[in-house]
């Protein structure tokens, strides 16, 4: 990569975080992207040079996958564009069994000649590594599903969507937080397609087109006598789903204390930016937090973070079993605590499940990256630790038979691995709403919103922040807080959990870009709850020195 275009990327605001993404394909116009790619027929001749090869080479499993990845971003600053990004990856990985082992390669070279050589690599590979392979690989059985097919049911693909109403989107919402107190604004969209088609020697042709979005922006404001600033972030959450996600034609708000208007299925940037306006200049004069112990009523765009690090990665599989050590800690969840009566994962309320066929969620596929047709499964039922989350080659360590699902890789040139599918908190049982939760709290804080965050190497010490804080004082919201964060162990929080609400609050948090593996690779993952309560957690007032 030139430098040049490292230093454009890196400055592109709210964009510079993302710059793996942005990172992964060649830049091409945003015509280029409806070019149909190739055609399915071609994608299964390639896939069967692929397999062929290596069968004669000597594999006893091999799979390919043809990905073609579009990705496009839009930046804005207040009245300005910073930048349109277009981007198209294409080619093929070959993952193959020999002697036991695992080989992988990739190339973009996609023709017969070119496959036959990548493949060629990947069983030489396999080969090498025999030598130092102590156990064979073990796969767990899966169904061969001949010729198939899955598409996210979108109503409006992005790419369908002029650039230039994507950029009076953003520049809306940026006049309208503008016109409403804030100093600074910068938006974004991200929107990616990934069209994916998997074969494997056991007789699976699965072809996908997978849809996500994410609209997001962050508003300063700023005092100009004490030069103070303060920021609110969108309250978007990236779904899988098309560009309908923005037009409003199945909206659904939730109104939630002190004005807080929140999105379920479809999302109103230009409001959003309006009220994080306001927002942000009330947080300038917020009264700041005392530290000390309050229930807490954490609504589900914040509580999707909090579910994402203290139960969506320490249940990963190769996390527990030390695979992930030197790249983001082990985990405490280890193999003994499994179906164990002297170990409560949470209390007797807490239902935490894995789920790769929710309806719009990030996670939702119909078939992981190595053909298993993805399902939904129990990880913590009424607080007990019921399972982990793992793959062909890993069920066997844990006793099971049957693959979860949960297989992925970032790109055609990675090499597929055990990623996060949905993990969610089940709504409650009973009717009970948010207005209701809140009047059964004496002392406590409602959080809406992600924020900082911070958890040891085992994922079971923590501090979370949020974006807005209320305080709730005799069942009533009495005003905005500031500097608010709250610490616990997982163990102890989720044993906490004294009340949810139920299904007609549940909402969709969600991560664009959640990172694992070395080398590194992202993936998408959301996360579902309702309105929940957590009884006497510590809270700190992290603007004060301690």
């Amino acid at each position: 990569m030139k430098r040049r275009q490292f230093i454009q990327y890196a400055g592109l605001g709210t964009g510079a975080i993302m710059m793996p993404s942005i990172l992964l394909g060649n830049n091409i116009s945003a015509e280029a992207l409806l070019n149909p790619g190739m055609d399915v027929l071609i994608k299964k001749n390639m896939a069967d040079v692929a397999l062929n090869t290596a069968k004669s080479a000597g594999a006893t499993y091999a799979d390919a996958r043809i990905g073609r990845y579009l990705n496009q971003y839009v930046f804005t600053r207040e009245d300005k564009v910073q930048n349109v990004v277009n981007t198209e990856s294409f080619g093929i990985g070959i993952r193959v069994i020999v002697s036991g082992t695992w080989g992988f390669a990739s190339t973009n070279t996609v023709t017969e000649d070119g496959i036959k050589i990548a493949t060629l690599q990947a069983v030489a590979i396999a080969k090498a590594n025999s030598r130092i392979q102590k156990d064979p690989v073990k796969l767990a059985p899966v169904a061969a599903y001949g010729e198939t097919s899955w598409k996210t049911p979108i109503v409006k693909d992005f790419k369908d969507v002029p650039v230039s109403e994507k950029v009076d989107l953003l520049l809306t919402a940026n006049a309208a937080a503008m016109n409403n107190g804030a100093d600074y604004i910068n938006s974004g969209l991200f929107m990616v397609n990934e069209q994916k088609y998997f074969a494997s020697t056991e007789g699976s042709y699965i072809d996908q087109d997978i849809h996500r979005i994410w609209p997001t922006f962050d508003v300063t404001a700023i005092d100009k006598k004490t030069n103070k600033f303060k920021s609110r972030q969108a309250l978007s959450a990236p779904m899988g789903m098309g560009y309908e996600y923005l037009d409003g034609l199945d909206s659904e708000k939730i109104a939630g204390p002190g004005g807080i208007q929140l999105y379920r299925n479809s999302y109103d940037m230009v409001e959003d930016a309006t009220a994080a306006a306001k927002q942000a200049k009330e947080k300038l004069t917020a009264k700041s937090v005392d530290a000390g112990k309050y229930d807490l009523v954490l609504e589900p765009n914040h509580l999707g973070l909090t579910i994402h690090e203290s139960v969506g990665h320490p249940l990963e599989l190769d996390r527990v079993l030390g695979y992930e050590a030197n790249y983001a800690g082990t985990s405490f969840a280890t193999l003994e605590k499994l179906n164990s009566k002297n170990f409560k994962y949470g209390s007797d309320i807490v239902n935490l499940v894995a789920d790769k066929t929710h309806p719009n969620s990030l996670g939702n596929v119909g078939y992981d990256d190595e053909g298993v047709k993805t399902k939904k499964w129990d990880l913590v039922r009424k607080g007990i630790l019921t399972n982990f989350q793992a793959i062909r080659d890993q069920v066997h360590m844990i006793g099971q038979n049957e693959s979860h699902g949960c297989c992925y890789a970032q790109s055609w040139n990675d090499v597929q691995f055990q990623r996060m599918p949905n993990v969610s908190l089940e709504a409650g049982t009973e009717k009970y709403s948010v207005d209701e939760m809140i009047k059964d709290v004496k002392k406590g804080i409602y959080i809406a919103g992600r924020g900082s965050f911070s958890i040891d190497q085992q994922r079971y010490n923590f501090q979370f922040g949020g974006t807005l804080f209320y305080e709730i004082k005799d069942g009533k919201i009495v005003g905005m807080l500031e500097d608010v964060a709250y610490q616990s162990n997982t163990q102890e929080f989720w044993n906490s959990c004294a009340k949810i609400c139920d299904k007609d609050d549940y909402r969709f948090m969600g991560s664009f870009f959640d990172g694992k593996g070395q080398p590194s690779q992202i993936s998408a993952v959301s996360h579902g709850s309702s309105t929940t309560r957590f009884n006497g957690v510590k809270v700190i007032n992290t603007g004060r020195s301690i």
